[in-house]
């Protein structure tokens, strides 16, 4: 594996200790701020891994699969970090510190709206990631070393599309309640 893609399993890593640290400083520490402070570094990753990647490019690296899942990862992190960390603050205040209401499973029209919302944040992280990959298409200006960019953005827009149609057919046959 080259440098990028360990990248992204660190930036990936990191982003979660990140989160755990944050919500163990929150909680179980009780100093709020600098839980708070944990959580709001998981940008910064994001930025690393932008830097990271098109310092990579600039020097002459033929764009990879890898180079595109970095511009993927920002825009999926930055688009749905807020939600993720959420998620999990609500799993560790009911599962670690025994403090909340149970986590809710949704069914129904409930669910659709949910994943009509998760659409909408991956449109979102669309938005983002491909804007990252045709600013390194511009930036690079050499179609030979940046045609795998291109053939993911073709492929996101492609997977953007069936998620719209998932999303869309949860109000058609909406998810039902196991047992």
């Amino acid at each position: 594996m080259n440098f990028i893609a360990w990248l992204i399993v660190l930036s990936e890593i990191g982003f979660w200790i990140l989160i755990l640290l944050g919500l163990i400083t929150r909680y179980i520490l009780k100093f709020k701020r600098l839980g708070l402070f944990f959580l709001a570094l998981t940008p910064v990753i994001d930025l690393i891994l932008l830097i990271a990647t098109s310092i990579d490019l600039y020097r002459g690296a033929t764009a990879t699969k890898v180079h595109a899942i970095a511009a993927v990862y920002i825009g999926v992190s930055i688009a749905f970090g807020k939600s993720m960390i959420a998620w999990a603050d609500i799993r560790f205040q009911y599962y670690v510190m025994k403090q909340g209401s149970k986590p809710v499973k949704r069914y129904g029209m409930d669910y659709a709206k949910d994943y009509l919302k998760s659409w909408g944040q991956h449109v979102i992280a669309y938005l983002i990631g491909a804007g990252i990959l045709f600013g390194l298409i511009y930036f690079i200006n050499d179609p030979s070393r940046t045609e795998v960019l291109d053939g993911f953005l073709k492929l996101w827009t492609l997977i953007l599309g069936i998620d719209f149609l998932v999303a869309v057919s949860n109000f058609i046959w909406p998810k039902k309640a196991k047992g």
